[in-house]
């Protein structure tokens, strides 16, 4: 067996139970786990600590602030950040683990993977979907996440390499909550460009979600992953819709309800 990387998995978590072992085990190759809890009601924080996690108990301060939280609560400058409901295919550790052990030269400041979404039943392998390229092995020396409220990011000072192998994200959530959620994201987004002065005309609510439906389910063949792709893909356009309804509505008669 391998000796464990000199690298942190950090994950924030609240009432992530069911699905935190599973990330953990995905991940056993980093020389530390770090899991910054925000009040779970459930029984996350043993199972972090069973395996093998310290665990860091904080009050919730945004996905963005948070997760930066996490990455300050580290031992090694190389991090690796995860969801709860995710997990690292054997092809993708095996590229972490090559690019961290036997990268000649100065390496990149952050690494991206090709992250593979689970839709009403089925793994999505076109549109949004999949490739979903996300930033998550990163040296926190040249790179951090942003503080955004929702659909926060990570900014590197310097290149940002691709990594071949699939992370897998399965929330296992009904349709009812995965709207709830996109429902509170909206809110949070439309507030956020809303104290960045920006605003919604026509335009900007027609267009965005034709845009967005011809880029993803035509042009990057979001039909062929069936109806949870067509389905994926109207939520996602309906969203972009309301995100800037919202706007407009913070706007014209204050906070959103």
């Amino acid at each position: 067996m391998s000796e464990p990387l000199p690298l942190s998995l950090c994950v924030i978590t609240r009432d992530a139970g069911a699905q935190l072992a599973d990330c953990l085990a995905s991940a056993s190759f980093a020389g530390e786990i770090v899991v910054v809890d925000s009040g779970s009601r459930d029984d996350t924080v043993e199972i972090a600590r069973r395996s093998g996690a310290r665990v860091v108990e904080h009050a919730w301060r945004g996905f963005g602030a948070q997760k930066n939280l996490a990455v300050a609560q580290a031992r090694h400058d190389w991090v690796l950040c995860l969801d709860a409901d995710e997990r690292v295919t054997p092809e993708l550790r095996a590229a972490i683990e090559s690019a961290l052990r036997t990268s000649p030269g100065p390496r990149p400041a952050a690494y991206a993977m090709a992250r593979r979404n689970r839709f009403l039943g089925r793994w999505l392998s076109h549109g949004e979907g999949y490739p979903d390229w996300n930033t998550r092995l990163f040296d926190r020396r040249r790179a951090r996440w942003t503080e955004d409220p929702v659909h926060e990011h990570v900014v590197a000072e310097g290149a940002v390499a691709r990594l071949a192998g699939d992370l897998l994200h399965d929330s296992a959530e009904s349709l009812d909550a995965y709207l709830a959620k996109q429902n509170r994201y909206t809110t949070l987004q439309a507030e956020a460009m809303h104290a960045r002065g920006e605003r919604a005309g026509i335009g900007r609510l027609v267009a965005s979600p034709l845009f967005r439906f011809v880029r993803f389910y035509v042009l990057r063949l979001g039909f062929l992953d069936g109806v949870p792709g067509l389905v994926h893909i109207a939520i996602g356009c309906f969203n972009s819709f309301v995100k800037y309804a919202k706007l407009r509505a913070l706007a014209s008669a204050g906070p959103v309800r």
